[in-house]
């Protein structure tokens, strides 16, 4: 099953990311594959098992989505009343003393995820409508904070631990991207259409048989990323998205 898969692959990740090291300026690393398992076991369960869709592929969680929830994007209203996910969330080992771990009683909206869930909820209605049709992964699990609590994205890492994260994250990618099968592959933002682009040609060469014929198959774009960081993502993210998803004809 591509759920099981997708499972197996997720704990494999968990367990290899846990054992990397980080210099500063970084000073906490937060796992939610670890404190926050099981709303994420739940999400690929209730939601990982089909195969042919469009894969959507953030970056790293952010700090009232993923990081609270355990699911990509995971802005907390999204995920309990619309997908109906509300699992127990614990807490990471070392914890920053302004970035608390709240799970689903945390009550502030992660901006990024309100605009990706909600623009699938406007377009496709119910969540079951849209996992029909789409399915949403993070590239990296880790969230990265400095000592004043700012995030610190994984694009910034020194070369050797951005490494050793990479092959860590690639594989996992490589592993979901074979067990889900998609028509399609979009990169929410330039650093996720990379990786999407550099892991699907490695597995390309890498592969053989129905495997090579699926991944040779696999179309790859990209949409504007919805952080409110960006001035263009704030100017109207939903109709940009729809805007590109219809010159590439996905969900055509």
């Amino acid at each position: 099953m591509t759920d099981s898969a997708l499972i197996t692959a997720a704990r494999q990740l968990s367990s290899e990311v846990a054992r990397l090291r980080f210099s500063p300026p970084v000073t906490h690393v937060y796992n939610p594959l670890d404190y926050a398992w099981a709303p994420h076991e739940a999400y690929l369960r209730r939601f990982g098992a089909a195969t042919g869709r469009v894969v959507f592929l953030g970056m790293n969680p952010g700090p009232y989505g993923m990081m609270q929830t355990g699911v990509p994007f995971g802005e907390v209203a999204a995920v309990r009343d619309w997908m109906g996910i509300h699992e127990p969330v614990a807490r990471p080992a070392s914890e920053h003393p302004k970035r608390a771990i709240e799970g689903f009683d945390c009550t502030r909206s992660e901006v990024s995820g309100r605009r990706l869930w909600g623009w699938a909820q406007a377009r496709f209605g119910s969540a079951a409508a849209f996992f029909e049709r789409g399915f949403v992964l993070n590239y990296c699990p880790l969230v990265f904070l400095e000592a004043s609590g700012r995030n610190f994205t994984p694009d910034k890492l020194p070369a050797a631990e951005a490494a050793a994260l990479r092959r860590a994250c690639d594989a996992h990618l490589a592993q979901a991207l074979l067990a889900l099968a998609p028509t399609w592959a979009i990169g929410v933002g330039g650093f996720a259409l990379k990786r999407l682009q550099a892991v699907s040609e490695a597995a390309l060469s890498a592969s053989s048989g129905p495997e090579r014929d699926r991944l040779s198959a696999l179309r790859i774009g990209q949409i504007l990323h919805p952080s409110p960081a960006s001035p263009a993502a704030n100017r109207g993210w939903s109709q940009a998205v729809d805007s590109t998803l219809s010159q590439l004809g996905v969900f055509e």
